[in-house]
């Protein structure tokens, strides 16, 4: 029985078989101001994987994590989406490519507190002019996956962390995205909520989606299908 009580669609779990390329950088390098947060990064988001980025604190997890999702651009280095270099998109097509292709659970998880759990999970549909019959079916559905169709009405001041989570990656996959970007997902969450955000993900992945995790949890880096770990700004083994 699965733990949000939603029978998933397994697809094959074979690394082997993942040969769709989504993202890639090339000698990425970011600075700010003195420090250099990524020196020469190279790596690739494979689609139908669960990736995590791991490091000890100020090895450019983040920034690794920004760069390839397209919120900030690197000074060094390219990614390429879709094989599209970034750096070639305005700022209009890079925001475009976000709201389209992605999905992203923020580690301050950026929920609206004067919105309900249901809207917070429907806004990216209305910003993006869905019809509302499409936005009320995609909430129910995903508020039912998370495991939270019960909660809807409620407002996230009154959801335990661990809800709080599953709102925001509930959210984070309304548009049914190529990629879900989630920076330290399990941070500040105790074992138990924890054990139950990895598990969705996981879901996420089963499912045929893709989910890139910046995390220093060593259960959700044991977790992985591929681990890319980072030591000042660097790709180490």
């Amino acid at each position: 029985m699965p733990r949000f009580g939603v029978e998933p669609q397994v697809v094959t779990s074979s690394l082997a078989a993942r040969t769709t390329v989504l993202a890639t950088a090339r000698g990425l390098g970011k600075d700010y101001a003195t420090v250099t947060a990524l020196a020469g990064v190279d790596c690739t988001v494979t689609a139908g994987e669960l990736l995590v980025i791991t490091g000890p604190s100020g090895s450019g997890k983040t920034t690794l994590l920004h760069c390839l999702s397209g919120i900030a651009a690197p000074d060094r280095g390219e990614v390429l989406i879709d094989g599209a270099d970034l750096a070639q998109l305005d700022d209009d097509a890079r925001a475009d490519l976000r709201r389209r292709r992605f999905g992203f659970c923020f580690q301050t998880l950026d929920l609206l507190p004067a919105l309900t759990v249901t809207e917070n999970v429907q806004l990216p549909l209305v910003l993006a002019g869905e019809p509302a019959d499409r936005i009320r079916r995609r909430s129910v559905e995903l508020l039912g996956t998370v495991g939270l169709a019960d909660r809807g009405d409620a407002f996230p001041a009154r959801l335990s962390g661990g809800e709080q989570v599953r709102v925001a990656i509930a959210r984070a996959l309304s548009n049914d995205p190529a990629v879900v970007w989630a920076d330290e997902p399990t941070g500040s969450l105790d074992s138990m909520a924890a054990a139950g955000v990895l598990d969705l993900l996981r879901g996420v992945v089963d499912r045929g989606g893709t989910v890139v995790v910046v995390s220093h949890d060593p259960d959700v880096v044991a977790g992985a299908d591929r681990v890319l770990r980072l030591l000042d700004g660097q790709v180490v083994p």
